[in-house]
């Protein structure tokens, strides 16, 4: 226990560089990019002296270095300011609102990539021949997929054409439940509300199925190379000679297979956050990704950085959280620290 505790917080350490270096990027970026924000705000037209005023009240006339470290003393202490543009309203506030549409995106696609990549890959292994062929095939082309052309699509098909599913947003106006975690299923199931979370899922299919889709190329491969390794393994021979059955060979080889994906599967549950902001934009779905683009647009710094810092705290912990479980699964992991 020792010895984990200690690769915990060795591993902990080195998230903190990660996260400076990426929030100072964040930061430079954005003064780079051309435009004024309250400019943007206010208009072209309005008074010189008002403009300059609100300037002066952002913080926005300190030189760049103090602006700098105000922002980095801010996110250390868990400010993320206030919008710039949209009413002055916190950060942190717009974020939370947010937050769940992005994490409920992100779950529900992770499940579909998981489930379809496990099926096809463990489809694969077991028949080989057309079947190999055709799952190491669907893998390469998941994976090259655009997500906004694949989202198009499959609304022209399945919303325009057969009208299955809607078209964007994340659930019909009017059937909202009651608040309570944000997750539109999570607080359907709990107000007991079977029309919302009917509903609710409807909304979210094709988004999660578009994400998902897109990833799941990457557990296909991992899956049906593991498992045509671990079929070859000598126990498994052993097996087949005491006399089991095919399917429960088959089942043991399958539990050894998926060990090693364990890594890959968080690295890409991060990965789902970044495709979530072209899923967002595809589908309108009001999450992180959507406040995002749309802050960009009026250079909203505030909203922006505070935005990165949540996406960059995310993928941090969950890199955090699978080297942790990598050390629990292999203690190999931890003894070489």
């Amino acid at each position: 226990m020792a010895g984990l505790l200690r690769y915990v917080a060795y591993r902990s350490a080195l998230a903190v560089p990660t996260l400076l270096i990426l929030l100072t990027v964040v930061f430079f970026v954005l003064r780079v990019i051309p435009g004024n924000p309250i400019v943007a705000m206010v208009g072209m037209k309005a008074p010189p002296g008002y403009v300059e005023q609100l300037i002066r009240e952002a913080g926005l006339d300190k030189p760049l270095y103090v602006q700098y470290f105000d922002y980095l003393a801010q996110v250390f202490t868990g400010n993320l300011g206030r919008s710039l543009v949209f009413g002055r309203r916190a950060v942190a506030a717009e974020i939370m609102d947010r937050l769940p549409a992005t994490v409920e995106l992100a779950v529900s696609a992770f499940a579909v990539s998981v489930l379809l990549g496990h099926v096809f890959g463990f489809l694969a292994a077991r028949f080989g021949g057309r079947v190999d062929l055709g799952a190491r095939l669907y893998a390469m082309v998941s994976y090259v997929l655009f997500i906004p052309f694949i989202g198009l699509a499959l609304q022209l098909v399945f919303s325009v054409w057969l009208g299955w599913f809607p078209v964007a947003g994340r659930i019909t106006p009017g059937l909202e439940p009651p608040r309570v975690t944000g997750l539109y299923l999570v607080d359907s199931l709990l107000a007991g509300r079977l029309d919302s979370l009917a509903d609710a899922l409807r909304h979210l299919a094709l988004p999660s199925f578009t994400l998902g889709l897109v990833l799941s190329g990457v557990f296909t491969r991992l899956i049906r190379n593991n498992m045509v390794k671990t079929l070859g393994e000598d126990f498994v021979s052993a097996y087949r000679a005491m006399g089991f059955g095919e399917l429960s060979v088959l089942w043991r080889a399958y539990r050894v297979a998926i060990v090693p994906t364990v890594t890959m599967m968080g690295l890409q549950l991060a990965l789902l956050l970044q495709g979530a902001v072209l899923t967002e934009t595809t589908f309108s779905w009001p999450g992180l990704g959507t406040l995002l683009l749309e802050r960009i647009q009026y250079l909203d710094y505030t909203t922006v950085q505070g935005t990165v810092v949540v996406f960059v705290v995310i993928v941090v912990l969950l890199n955090v959280l699978v080297d942790v479980v990598n050390a629990l699964l292999d203690p190999r992991v931890r003894r070489g620290l």
